[in-house]
């Protein structure tokens, strides 16, 4: 047989290695849900400043494609937080353009708490948290549902469960609030907040003390010089009630201090319970939040 029979005979069988290839990547592509076998979504976790004390979180969720899509819902499972949490759109759901984020709140619901001072309780470092978002979405006449990992950059979810179990354990041994009433000082330049105390019952197998390590100051209230704010305060279940006047001048005089405020009428207090430490935030209520803005407002300088 001359060498141009041979190659007559060699070709079908390489024609046909082609053949398989291409089909082969064919069906691949026919598997994935788009041209790169990738969700044109991502997702990730945060908080707005103004949501603190409520536990209203954000699901982030980015278009990284180039043709807008529709979300109507999205679902984050965390074992921090085993009921997860949702958010749900109006019935026409909610556009994302390409290349942009749309913060979809979310309230978390009760955390999972271990024991006070025990190895697992320990908060883990911001980002460590695992939390998955499930997605319903609508791109061009398709809709899809997908399942992701959320990135928590800022440990919103680990901080958030802190501040939760903290509250938890401190609130089956007292009820810790401000009064709504604001004293001002005379001169117009310091006044008073009274932190109120009322120990609860003593109830079995939980902390029957809890100690307030140090009340710390917010973005508008400074402890006053020569009133001091108390330390190390022992509360016990079953105890008398306690209650601790708190002297304070405007820690900012700047325009924006009372104008932009988020945070500045929930008191810090660092808290150990039972060996659970943290900050367990007290909020001013609304009555005592406009009468400590007013007080900044006027005893601060005119700009």
């Amino acid at each position: 047989m001359d060498g141009a029979a041979q190659a007559r005979r060699r070709w079908p069988a390489s024609a046909a290695v082609v053949l398989a290839a291409a089909v082969a990547v064919t069906a691949l592509q026919g598997c994935s849900p788009d041209a790169e076998g990738a969700a044109p979504l991502t997702a990730e976790l945060n908080q707005f400043r103004d949501n603190y004390g409520s536990q209203i979180i954000e699901i982030q969720v980015s278009n990284t494609s180039s043709v807008s899509l529709t979300v109507f819902s999205a679902d984050m499972s965390s074992s921090l937080f085993p009921a997860g949490t949702s958010w749900r759109a109006k019935p026409e759901g909610t556009e994302v353009p390409p290349g942009q984020t749309k913060s979809l709140p979310a309230t978390l619901p009760a955390p999972s708490c271990g024991s006070p001072g025990a190895d697992a309780d320990a908060a883990p470092s911001a980002g460590a948290a695992p939390a998955q978002v499930k997605v319903s979405y609508r791109q061009g006449s398709t809709t899809s549902d997908v399942q992701m990992p959320a990135a928590d950059p800022f440990g919103v979810l680990a901080r958030n469960r802190s501040e939760l179990c903290l509250a938890q354990d401190a609130g089956r041994i007292a009820r810790i609030n401000l009064a709504p009433e604001l004293e001002v000082a005379a001169d117009g330049r310091t006044a008073v907040v009274r932190l109120q105390v009322t120990p609860r019952a003593a109830e079995a197998g939980t902390p029957r003390s809890l100690v307030i390590e140090s009340i710390e100051g917010t973005t508008l209230l400074a402890e006053a010089p020569d009133a001091p704010w108390p330390r190390g305060i022992t509360v016990v279940a079953g105890g008398s009630p306690g209650e601790f006047r708190l002297r304070f001048r405007p820690a900012r005089c700047d325009p924006h201090a009372v104008a932009e405020d988020k945070v500045g009428t929930l008191l810090p207090l660092r808290l150990d319970v039972g060996g659970r430490r943290g900050v367990f935030k007290v909020p001013a209520g609304a009555d005592l939040t406009g009468r400590i803005h007013a007080f900044v407002t006027a005893a601060c300088p005119a700009h």
